[in-house]
């Protein structure tokens, strides 16, 4: 993602939601670097702060990033949090998806993937703007389909570069 922001977005400050908990704070580290700012909070730690200072960042023009699966999965199963961002500010929702030629996988519940070196990458993106008058239910369940189709499993055949 930190790539795809310096090649797309770097004229537009980026703000991404990172768990508040003390993994969160390598990854606040590691994103000061590549020059994406942190709004820290989760659904289980400092998520009403978290929700105003995203609402807060979106209306002064920045891009947001958000994990939409939460801090503990299901993996590709949206949370209400990016929803109702969405839905307060009237943004769109850009989901993204990314598949590499080879990685590795690691066991854990999101099912983390780390591409190897001089591994080939395809990004998928979907621009969404939420219709009105659906229920939460109903959004994050469209969502997490939209979600779940652009984002390539590695237990899929490998991608073809064309």
């Amino acid at each position: 993602m930190a790539e795809l922001f310096r090649r797309f977005r770097k004229e537009r400050p980026l703000y991404a939601l990172i768990s508040a908990s003390r993994d969160g704070a390598w990854l606040t580290d590691f994103f000061a670097i590549v020059g994406i700012q942190a709004v820290r909070g989760s659904s289980s730690r400092r998520g009403r702060e978290a929700l105003t200072a995203l609402i807060e960042e979106i209306r002064a023009g920045h891009d947001l990033g958000i994990t939409p699966d939460g801090p503990r999965g299901p993996c590709y199963e949206f949370k209400a949090g990016a929803v109702t961002v969405a839905r307060r500010t009237r943004a769109p929702i850009a989901l993204v998806g990314v598949a590499f030629e080879s990685a590795w996988e690691l066991r854990s519940w999101d099912r983390f993937i780390i591409p190897k070196p001089f591994s080939r990458t395809r990004a998928y993106v979907r621009l969404r703007a939420l219709p009105e008058g659906q229920s939460e239910e109903a959004l994050t369940a469209y969502l997490s389909q939209e979600l779940h189709a652009i984002s390539p499993s590695i237990e899929q055949p490998k991608m073809q570069i064309i």
